[in-house]
This record gives structure tokens, sequence and C-alpha cells, in this order.
């Protein structure tokens, strides 16, 4: 499981769908960042920032002055660009072009942009940006951190779309084994079948043990481990809900390690303990 971007794709499909009308958010109270062996929370305020040990003072002023950029940058005017092409210029020659030091290019792309390797440094800047372009919007929505999470879990998500699709006259069959999928002539999933009946549809979304083997291929691997705590994590100024962003450098990982804190203030837990979830 994963926070919500406050104001990432994810919750705009929500508002458009009118979902959230069955869901409750709550902000996260802080983002963290694991660097040289201490967790640091991400500055969201500028006099945090000036506080943060993140960098040293003249890092700072270099690194305010790309996030001055970033934020008034505008695809379709290039008065905004400053001479940058960022459909051929790499994130990498955007940082060296700005001045910015490499473990303050790991910062920004990591626990900002939220890349979860090092591949997008040597590609077009132009995407890595607009990830950058969202964290700070939806920083500036809440103050705490750029981040939500529905009251009650993740599971509110699919029980406020099944609410909206019952209204509008969807069908669920609910305690029916599946017995067979059904496929057209191409080999494309075309349906179910549980005993007599069958449901049909144009796409079949399902846990890979009801698929042939033929038909599955893995396209990646998760590590996940989820903790039960009676204590806040260390570190993150007793906060009963934050995040905690390792990035994979700075453990010898090609990928990053994500910690996700929640605990009663989003009703998924009892009072005073607390669910650490641990993912790759």
């Amino acid at each position: 499981p994963k926070f919500i971007m406050a104001c990432g794709n994810l919750t705009k499909m929500l508002l458009h769908t009118k979902v959230t009308r069955y869901l409750e958010f709550k902000s996260i109270d802080g983002s963290y960042v694991y660097k040289a062996g201490k967790v640091l929370k991400v500055p969201a305020t500028p006099e945090e920032a000036l506080r943060s040990p993140l960098m040293g003072l003249f890092e700072k002023r270099r690194f305010r002055k790309f996030l001055i950029f970033a934020e008034r940058y505008e695809e379709d005017q290039p008065s905004t660009h400053d001479g940058h092409d960022l459909k051929t210029m790499t994130m990498r020659q955007l940082y060296e072009a700005n001045g910015l030091l490499p473990e303050t290019h790991e910062f920004i792309s990591h626990a900002m942009c939220l890349q979860t390797d090092e591949a997008h440094l040597d590609e077009p800047a132009l995407a890595t940006l607009k990830e950058l372009k969202t964290y700070m919007y939806s920083l500036t929505r809440y103050g705490t951190s750029p981040y939500i999470y529905p009251c009650y879990g993740l599971g509110g998500l699919p029980e406020g779309f099944s609410r909206l699709c019952a209204i509008h006259g969807g069908t669920f069959m609910l305690n029916r084994d599946i017995d067979e999928i059904m496929y057209d002539d191409s080999g494309a999933a075309c349906g179910v079948k549980s005993g007599n009946e069958m449901a049909k549809a144009k796409m079949v979304i399902g846990d890979p043990s009801y698929f042939p083997r033929e038909k599955v291929h893995a396209t990646g691997q998760v590590v996940r481990c989820i903790c039960f705590l009676d204590h806040p994590i260390p570190s993150t100024n007793d906060n009963a809900s934050s995040q905690i962003i390792i990035p994979g450098p700075q453990v010898g990982r090609k990928n990053d390690i994500f910690v996700c804190c929640v605990s009663s203030t989003h009703a998924v837990s009892a009072p005073g303990v607390y669910i650490a979830i641990v993912s790759t």
C-alpha cells in the first residue's frame, strides 16, 4: 500500500468519478527521507528548509532557486524554460546546470519526484519535472506533507467504486467460485463461467492463479513486511502517520524502500497501535 498524492492523477480520477462522496481522507503528518544512517524530515515550509540538515547553506540557496524554476515552468511557455529544452535535456544535465550536488539530485528525485531507481537521470527531464510540480502542488494544499490516506484504509477505494457501480445498475456476483475463464478465438479473455452461468466482459481482471501459466508473465517483484508497533516510528516527531523513503543508493539497492506508517488517526488500528508497512 502506498499513500496517495494530494494533487496526483489518482485523486483527480476519484474526484472526476465522484467516488469521493463515499470516502473521507486525512493528510499524512510528515514525509521523511533516510540519509547517511539518519531519518530526516523532508522540509514542508521555507522555515523547515532553512533548519534542515539535509544540505548545506549554499546548497539550500541553489535548491530554492531550482524549486522556483520548477514551480513557474510551463511546457507551452518558452519564456519559463530558462533556455532548457527538457524534451532532450536529461534530468542529470538539468541538475548540473543548476549547480546541484549529487546528494541533492538523490534527495529531489527519490523523496520529492518519487522516482524508485536511477534510470530517470539519463532520460529526458520533462516527465520527472512534472512529478516534482505535482509534489509541490500537493504540499501547498495541506502543508504538513503532500500525501493523503483514506480513513479505514485503502479498502475504501474499491468499496466506493462498488457503491457507485451499484447506483448505476451494476451487478455483483458474490460468494461464487470461478470455474473457468472464457477466451475468444484470438485467445483474449472474454468472460468467466460459474456453474451454469456465464458473465461476459471486454476485460477480465483477476489474480494470476486463475489463469493458465502460459497467459501469465512476471513484470516485477515486491518485497513487503507489515509491522505492528506500540509506539510511533523513532525520529518522526511522534507523528501518528508518516512516510519514510529509503533511497536505494543509500542502502546499496537498485530500488527504493518505502515505509508507510498509519494508526488510529486514520481508523485503521486500535488506539496506541501503529502499523508500519515496509515495501519495495
